[in-house]
C-alpha cells in the first residue's frame, strides 16, 4: 500500500522515528541498527515501509534500504517470528550477516536476538535457506563493508554515551533519545555526551 515515505525526521526514539511528510507525522518502527544510521532530527530521508494491518491498529515498519525491507518480509513469513521479532533480528545483525548465518545454519548466532529461541532459529534456517542467495549475500557483504565499519564505530561511541547518561541518573529511554538526536558528524564519546546533555531539556 505504501512503498516508501520521504520526509523530515521530526523525532527519534528508542524503537521508532516520527517522519513528517506533507504536514503529517508518521510513527515508523525501525531496527536499532537503522536508527543509529540516521543523522538526527531535521534530516530528510527516504524510508521503505511495511504496513501491518490488524483489527485494532495500523503499524508502519521502516527500513533504510529495499534489501532490508525484502529480508524483513522473509523473516516475518516464518512461523513464530512476528513484526517485532523481525526488527530484533535486524537490530543485532546486519542483513548480510543474517543471510550468512541462515546459509551456514548458525542457529546460535540467530538465537542471540531478543525473543528468538533455539527452536525458532532452527525453523528460520529451514524455512529460508532456499530463499536466500549465496551470491547475493557475498555481493551485499562486499558493498556494505565500509558502511558497516562506520556504523560499528559510531554504535560503540553511542553505547558508551548512553551508559554514561544512565550512570548520571537519566532513564535509558531518555538517554537513547538524547544520544540519537546527536548528528553522526559528532564522532567521539565526550562530544556526543555533551551534545546529548544539552538536548535533554527537549525531552
Amino acid at each position: 500500500m505504501i512503498g516508501y515515505l520521504k520526509g523530515e525526521v521530526a523525532g527519534i526514539y528508542e524503537d521508532r522515528i516520527v517522519l513528517e511528510v506533507g504536514g503529517i507525522g508518521y510513527n515508523i518502527f525501525m531496527a536499532a541498527s537503522s536508527l543509529d544510521l540516521i543523522d538526527g532530527v531535521g534530516e530528510i530521508i527516504k524510508i521503505y515501509t511495511y504496513l501491518l494491518v490488524r483489527e485494532d491498529a495500523l503499524s508502519l515498519y521502516g527500513f533504510l534500504t529495499k534489501d532490508d525491507l525484502e529480508l524483513y518480509k522473509l523473516l516475518i513469513s516464518v512461523n513464530g517470528i512476528g513484526p517485532k521479532g523481525g526488527l530484533a533480528l535486524l537490530s543485532v545483525m546486519t542483513s548480510d550477516d543474517l543471510r550468512f548465518a541462515i546459509l551456514s545454519g548458525d542457529a546460535k548466532q540467530i538465537g542471540k536476538a531478543p525473543g528468538i529461541g533455539p527452536k525458532t532459529a532452527q525453523r528460520l534456517i529451514i524455512d529460508l535457506k532456499d530463499k536466500v542467495s549465496l551470491q547475493d549475500a557475498f555481493e551485499l557483504k562486499t558493498e556494505n563493508t565500509a558502511r558497516n565499519k562506520e556504523k560499528d564505530t559510531l554504535g560503540v561511541i553511542r553505547e558508551e554515551a548512553v551508559e554514561a547518561l544512565t550512570a548520571l541518573g537519566y532513564s535509558q529511554s531518555d538517554s537513547y533519545r538524547a544520544v540519537r538526536s546527536v548528528g553522526n558528524d559528532v564522532n567521539d564519546v565526550e562530544s556526543v555526551l555533551k551534545a546529548a546533555l544539552s538536548n535533554m531539556s527537549k525531552f
